[in-house]
């Protein structure tokens, strides 16, 4: 199950006192459920740019708290600095990462927006994505004027914030006012080329970047720019939307670089940009020879990068995500300059790495591990978190065969349909996988309930309310792992009748496991769900349950007579 996860970028008017910039630093850090990945101060600009990522709720608080404090530290009566601003915290995009979207992020920063100014007392504008004017989703509308143009502003019909407009106070004067918005997340990559000619790496950048290059009179590199009826320069695009590109040398490394900013990965994927980087470079007698990723990258621009990499190849798609995300890793060269650690450059690894820390997940343990602590006297794992597991070793198997087949001498012709289900197998699998460490979580919810007060009659119903809803999910739970094995049918019975004949008997396998999932995650349904004081609500998903056990045990009957059929 994929988790919603944003990053906020909020860029704060301090970038000189290093005290001032980590008590808002500390507010982060603080913070549970958000991960501070990035503080970037500056001088000159005297701005400090920090990142922090987690999921929605959680970043959107931690944000009203920085803000605030920034609030209570920076005065911007008495700042100065090279950039642009009109706030102590001068603006706070949300960036969507995993799970969430564009449109999603921009109603989370609305809200945040209005947060904002209610509760830190700061007016606020939103922008990008977020905007409630087309005017307004460029940045540099909201801030015209900067902060000294805000007593004209306030009121004024057309500039006022969107949210906290008043009349210009001491308040105002001393916080100014804040940009909330959302955006697409930026990827900063560089593409190393065989050349020192920072001419020809500023051509291929020019042949690539959506803003292309000036249209010239005769000879398109000597000739005269030309210009429209306004006086203003013609320019012929690029081939690459939403990416910014220029052409340097870099002396440490020795070699001429393009240097791109990917502004929508959904627009333009990473390995797209790849692509045509290498193929204008190749037309100008000039070779990639590997990227560099500067900052962090989300998960997904590398394992769709993967797989595009492997349907190149015309090969199966159906593998393992860190597999997918070592592929692109050497498909696009991205340790040719210097390592890349996905664990230390994935935002989404950086996140699971500190939530994990103390944490023992049983997907994470050894078979042996497993089934010792499955053994031990702890009644958790037990037979839920065993269910799911089987579930997941039946799509497993489902899987294997499909890549198997995909793979398989003389069947060149049917890779993509056999990708095809391989793709369907791992994300059952990934599903079950996750409700293995999950069923155990329902167990331990109702342990929780066990130590809450019973003392008085309000103790007491909160309590029995607490374990009616901890119950209920503790039988849903169960139900999620029967609908998901069930699935994993649908990938062995295809493979059982038109995969590899050589591996049939795999197939009947996952068959088999699959129906034991299902049938294991029933009896765990039942024994829940009899627990639940509603017994509307009982019946129905036990009801549920046994249809769904029922359709388990004429799928494996089913797909066992083709298996049989076969190795006869």
């Amino acid at each position: 199950m994929q988790k919603r996860i944003i990053e906020c970028v909020p860029n704060f008017s301090e970038g000189r006192n290093l005290e001032t910039i980590k008590q808002i630093t500390d507010v982060i850090e603080a913070a549970k459920g958000v991960k501070l990945l990035d503080v970037d101060p500056g001088e000159a600009t005297n701005r400090t740019v920090v990142t922090f990522v987690g999921e929605p709720e959680a970043v959107c608080d931690t944000a009203v708290a920085a803000i605030k404090r920034a609030t209570e530290l920076i005065d911007m009566r008495h700042h100065k600095g090279a950039h642009p601003r009109m706030g102590a915290c001068d603006v706070c995009p949300l960036i969507p990462v995993s799970g969430i979207t564009l449109e999603e992020c921009a109603e989370l920063a609305r809200a945040l927006a209005k947060r904002i100014a209610e509760e830190v007392n700061v007016p606020t504008y939103c922008y990008e994505a977020a905007a409630f004017k087309p005017e307004r989703r460029n940045l540099a509308v909201c801030r015209a004027g900067e902060y000294e143009a805000l007593p004209e502003k306030m009121m004024d019909q057309g500039c006022k914030p969107d949210f906290g407009a008043r009349p210009y106070d001491e308040g105002v004067a001393r916080t100014g006012a804040t940009a909330v918005g959302a955006r697409d997340f930026l990827v900063a990559v560089n593409y190393n080329l065989n050349t020192t000619s920072t001419r020809r790496a500023n051509a291929i950048a020019f042949d690539v970047r959506e803003k292309g290059r000036p249209m010239r009179e005769g000879n398109p590199i000597v000739g005269k720019i030309m210009k429209d009826e306004n006086g203003n320069t013609i320019m012929k695009p690029g081939t690459l939307k939403a990416c910014k590109a220029i052409g340097w040398f870099i002396e440490e490394y020795g070699i001429a670089q393009v240097s791109m900013n990917m502004t929508n990965l959904s627009v333009t994927p990473l390995h797209v940009a790849f692509d045509e980087v290498c193929r204008a470079a190749e037309a100008r007698g000039v070779r990639v020879t590997g990227a560099e990723i500067v900052g962090l990258v989300p998960k997904s621009a590398l394992v769709d990068a993967g797989r595009h990499f492997l349907r190149k190849q015309n090969r199966s798609t159906g593998l393992p995500e860190r597999e997918l995300v070592r592929i692109a890793i050497e498909s696009m060269g991205l340790g040719n300059l210097k390592p890349f650690n996905p664990d230390e450059k994935v935002v989404e690894y950086i996140l699971e790495a500190d939530e994990q820390k103390g944490v023992k997940k049983l997907v994470d343990m050894t078979c042996t591990g497993f089934a010792e602590e499955t053994a031990s006297e702890s009644p958790a794992p037990g037979g839920g978190s065993i269910s799911a597991y089987m579930g997941a070793l039946a799509a497993a198997l489902g899987t294997m065969v499909a890549n198997l087949s995909s793979h398989k001498a003389g069947w060149d012709e049917r890779w993509e349909y056999f990708s095809d289900w391989a793709d369907n197998g791992m994300a059952v699998m990934n599903e079950l996988l996750y409700l293995v460490d999950e069923d155990t979580a329902a167990f331990n919810k109702i342990m929780d309930v066990f130590g809450m007060p019973k003392s008085t009659d309000e103790e007491k119903a909160a309590r029995a309310a607490a374990m009616e809803e901890a119950t209920l999910y503790a039988t849903q739970v169960p139900l999620r792992t029967m609908k998901a094995a069930y699935r994993a049918f649908d990938v062995v019975r295809a493979m059982a009748e038109e995969g590899n004949p050589n591996s049939v008997s795999d197939a009947g396998v996952g068959a088999l496991a699959a129906r034991s999932a299902v049938m294991g995650a029933c009896l765990n349904v039942k024994i829940n769900a009899a627990g639940l004081k509603d017994r509307t609500v009982a019946d129905a998903l036990v009801k549920e349950a046994e249809e769904i056990q029922a359709a388990a045990q004429r799928a494996e009957a089913e797909i066992l007579a083709v298996v049989e059929s076969k190795i006869k």
